[in-house]
């Protein structure tokens, strides 16, 4: 089993950063690949960004791409989503996931195993 938790989430004005973190427990952080997903109410969970188990190999969405940035730190069992320039269309509840069915992750939610509680993002226009 894994259990995760998102901290780091908040409420931010346009053009500001945020860094949310995912801190895993339970078992070898190395051994899934993970991933960050965001919800708005009465919208499907959307794909972020994803990490290899390595660490080597990371892929966002092109909503994001070129403002936020995915991490894992293996020695504090943490993964990270640096947010830059954020948009008041980035307004969701940020989840992260991990999976131990494949060594790269994946932007599809069904092929995750665990999920975090969630974190509130809100970013002000």
């Amino acid at each position: 089993q894994v259990q995760l938790v998102e901290s780091g989430g908040g409420l931010v004005q346009a053009g500001g950063s945020l860094r949310l973190s995912c801190a895993a427990s339970g078992r070898t952080f190395s051994g899934y690949s993970m991933g960050w997903f965001r919800q708005v109410p009465g919208k499907e969970r959307e794909f972020v960004a994803g990490i290899s188990w390595s660490g080597g190999g990371t892929y966002s969405a092109d909503s994001v791409k070129g403002r936020f940035t995915i991490s894992r730190d293996k020695a504090k069992n943490t993964m990270y989503l640096q947010m830059n320039s954020l948009k008041s269309e980035d307004t969701a509840v940020y989840y992260c996931a991990a999976t131990t069915r494949r060594p790269s992750s994946s932007s599809w939610s069904y092929e995750y195993e665990y999920w975090g509680q969630g974190t509130q993002v809100t970013v002000s226009s």
